[in-house]
Formats: C-alpha cells, structure tokens, sequence
C-alpha cells in the first residue's frame, strides 16, 4: 500500500509540473555524462583550469536555473591530463569504456589528435578546446572544434599585416612557435596564405614548450629582417618572448592566436605587454554588449569563479553552450540523448546563434569547423582588448579596419 501511495504521489507530482510547464524532475531521471580531460597542472595550466570553470559555471547553471534538459542533470567528469598525450589518452578511453559518457571536450592540439581514433572506434562527439585544423583532417567523424581553426589565424592575421604595412616591398614575417602540434598548426596555413596575399616568411623558429629564454631565437628573426613576428605559444612563453625581445633590442610588431593570453599573462606581462600584441579573436567582448557577452557576466558574478573577463573562462563556456545545445536539440526531435542522436544533431547545426558570444555555428555530415568568422584585436596591458577590425571571413570577405 505504501509503495502505491508514493507511486501515485510521484505520477501526480510530474502530472502537476508539466501542467504548469516546469521540467518534471523524475528521482530516477539519468543524468547527460560529458567527460572532459583538460590540462590542469601541466605547462599553461591555467588557460585549462579556465576552460574548466567555464564550462562547469555553464553546466550549474543549466541545471540550476534552466532545469537540466528535460529533467536529466548534465554531469561532467573532469580529468587532469597535465598536458601529457598518454594521459589524455587514457582519460578518453576510460570516458568511452567505463565511464559510458555521452559527449567529450579534449584539450590540446596533439592530444586531440590522439584520441581522435577512440573517439571513432566508440563513436562519441568530441569537442576539442585546441582549434587544430589537423584534428579536422579527414576521417572528421565524431570531431569538432568550437570555431574557426588556427588557419582562421593565419588568415586573419597575415591579411591585417599586408593591410597595414606602410613599406613598398612585401612584409617580412618571421613565425615563432612551440615544437609540438600547438606550435606546428600556424607553419602550413601561414605558408600557403603568404604566398597568396604578397607576403614574405623570412624565417620559422621553433623550440621546446619548457624553453625559458628565446634570444637565441629573435636573433634569428632579427637577422632575417623579420618585421613582424607572428606566434604560436602559450601566454606565460609571450612574455618570455617581450623579455627576450628587450633584451636585444629588437622591436618588431607581435601577432598571436586567440590562445595568447589568460589571466596570468597580464600578471607576468606587466611593463612588457606595451600594447605592442595584436591577435585574431572569435569571440564576443565586454565592449560588445552582446546578448551571450551579458549572459557570461552574469554566470561569473554569479559562481564567483573569476573576476573578470578572461579568453579561457569564454571557450569553456562557448563548448558548455554547444554542448547543452546539441542536447536538447537531440532530446527534442529524437526523444533521448545519446552518442548517436546527439551527432546526428551536430550536424544538422544550420547558423546556429549563441547570443552573439562567438560568431553563428554551422556543422555538416562533411564540415566540422562550426565557422570561419573572426577579427583582429589589440590585446592592452591593462587586461582590456581593443577591435581593429569587423568581424569577417578571411579569404571570402574584405577586412574593415577600425580607427
């Protein structure tokens, strides 16, 4: 009798929320497992912890004030890969075999790619925080990148120098890269596109993610006649390169990814930065006033987890809405959420809108890219950042510069 009486309470209970158009929270409603591994203690380890709280911040609070999607929590399983290949690799693998998760984020550009064969044996739609365009190699199936790859950089970036240059003959760009996949990923797009727009690499210098001084390097560069030097590493290695730079009194105009800076880069960078970087950003900004830029603002003032603005802190973000996005999409037109159904929904992403937080999404069975939108920005010594050009797509659009 008592286990009739609390099945009828239940039934009524969901009976009454669903009149009144509330998600009816069954007790037994299984939750949306996404696994992510993400650098948290390994070299730049804090761009990943900032990846973490956002797309944690994003996930508390679909299911605390949206309800979850249709009653189900979504639960993330966060691992540590500490920027080690083997150690993302064995991650994925458990969130496939073990963990029965339903969606992945991996981190870095070469772990990306490692997990990339799991991630289709397993058949699981995975997000890759690395914008790698390697990683959209083909097969492309069940991988995907939030935006626009780091050949959006390239682009973006060489077409802002040849735009800007001032000197009769072809600008002289000099790369300076990690030795890893991350670095690597500028080196082919940024060569094929200076031969296109008129402008000249005179030199790539690559070393070692750990490398503590980078003279050696610049004076390379600086004897090549390297006018603009255009990086591929993490913010804490930039500094290193202003310092280096100084040192020898080398003073070319830096350009970066939009993976140049987090919140240590202005504490480390403090009387080097100068406004002196310039990189290609995707992303909304707090000068934008955006519907998704507010929307950020508040789940920051509302977790408390970081105090202001941060690139790091908006890709994680940005993946949580993708994600939650594809979940109800896939909960709406299927009837469940799984690996299958949510895939199926990725791919049927047609310009997507995320409050104007990064620029309209678009998956498709043979493009996993989601966009090829961005603009370039000064990145300023006080932690703010200054447009210089509309949003546009590089090699399809003209770039407007702004004054």
């Amino acid at each position: 009798m008592r286990r009739y009486l609390m099945m009828m309470t239940t039934m009524m209970t969901v009976a009454i929320l669903a009149v009144i158009g509330l998600p009816a929270l069954s007790p037994a409603a299984k939750a949306i497992k996404v696994g992510a591994a993400i650098n948290l203690t390994g070299p730049a380890s804090t761009w990943g912890q900032f990846h973490a709280k956002g797309q944690q911040d994003y996930f508390r609070y679909v299911n605390e004030v949206k309800g979850g999607i249709a009653g189900r929590k979504i639960e993330m399983t966060l691992v540590d890969t500490a920027y080690k290949v083997p150690e993302a690799v064995t991650a994925v693998r458990k969130f496939a075999t073990q963990d029965n998760v339903d969606m992945i984020a991996t981190w870095g550009a070469g772990e990306g790619l490692a997990a990339k064969p799991i991630v289709q044996k397993y058949r699981i739609p995975t997000i890759n925080y690395s914008t790698s365009w390697e990683i959209l190699e083909a097969p492309i199936e069940y991988m995907y990148l939030p935006f626009g790859s780091y050949r959006l950089d390239c682009y973006a970036v060489l077409e802002y120098i040849r735009a800007t240059h001032k000197g009769k003959d072809a600008p002289k760009v000099g790369l300076l890269t990690y030795n890893n996949a991350y670095g690597r990923s500028i080196h082919k797009p940024s060569q094929e596109y200076a031969a296109k727009t008129g402008v000249q690499i005179v030199s790539i210098e690559e070393f070692p993610a750990k490398t503590v001084d980078l003279t050696t390097e610049l004076l390379r560069l600086k004897k090549a006649g390297a006018e603009y030097v255009f990086m591929q590493m993490l913010p804490a290695t930039i500094v290193t390169a202003f310092k280096s730079a100084d040192r020898i009194g080398y003073d070319p105009q830096f350009f970066g990814t939009w993976t140049s800076t987090d919140p240590d880069f202005f504490k480390l960078g403090k009387g080097l930065i100068r406004n002196r970087l310039k990189i290609q950003f995707p992303g909304a900004l707090p000068s934008d006033k955006s519907k998704g830029m507010s929307l950020m603002t508040d789940l920051w003032k509302r977790y408390k987890t970081v105090a202001r603005f941060d690139a790091a802190y908006w890709e994680g973000v940005v993946v949580g809405m993708i994600m939650e996005r594809a979940f109800q999409r896939a909960q709406e037109k299927y009837g469940r959420v799984d690996r299958e159904t949510i895939n199926r929904t990725m791919e049927s992403f047609r310009d997507e809108d995320f409050g104007g937080l990064m620029p309209k999404i678009t998956y498709t069975p043979a493009d996993h890219e989601g966009s090829f939108e961005g603009r370039i920005v000064q990145v300023k010594e006080d932690g703010t950042f200054l447009p210089r050009t509309h949003f546009y797509r590089p090699g399809k659009e003209k770039m407007k510069l702004l004054k």
